[in-house]
């Protein structure tokens, strides 16, 4: 299970063996895979070993494997509360706000500076 507190090495990881599970659930080689998802052997393979791969490929291979509707769960849709709607009058939001100042941040000058 992927969780909050696994390392991004970690969830690599996890989703590589998933990866590997699904495509060997299907009965498919990484040859197959590649084929069907159109990137090559070899991302097949780092993508199963946990290594980074680019996001489109990662989506040719999902949707090769049929898994695409989960994409869905990956980055859910934002709900806009009905409070925000109205102060919005029906626009989008396109930047954040300047918040406050972190108070664990700590004011830093150049050496010579006072």
């Amino acid at each position: 299970m992927i969780s909050t507190n696994m390392s991004d090495q970690a969830i690599l990881n996890e989703i590589g063996s998933r990866i590997s599970r699904y495509r060997l659930n299907k009965n498919m080689t990484q040859e197959q895979l590649a084929n069907e998802a159109g990137v090559s052997t070899s991302t097949i393979q780092r993508a199963e070993n946990g290594s980074s791969i680019q996001l489109l490929k990662l989506l040719q291979i999902l949707h090769a494997l049929n898994l695409s509707d989960n994409v869905e769960l990956f980055i859910p849709d934002v709900a806009t509360s009905p409070l925000q709607q109205l102060s919005m009058k029906g626009k989008t939001r396109q930047r954040a706000s300047h918040s406050e100042k972190n108070p664990n941040e700590t004011n830093w000058t150049w050496g010579d500076e006072k």
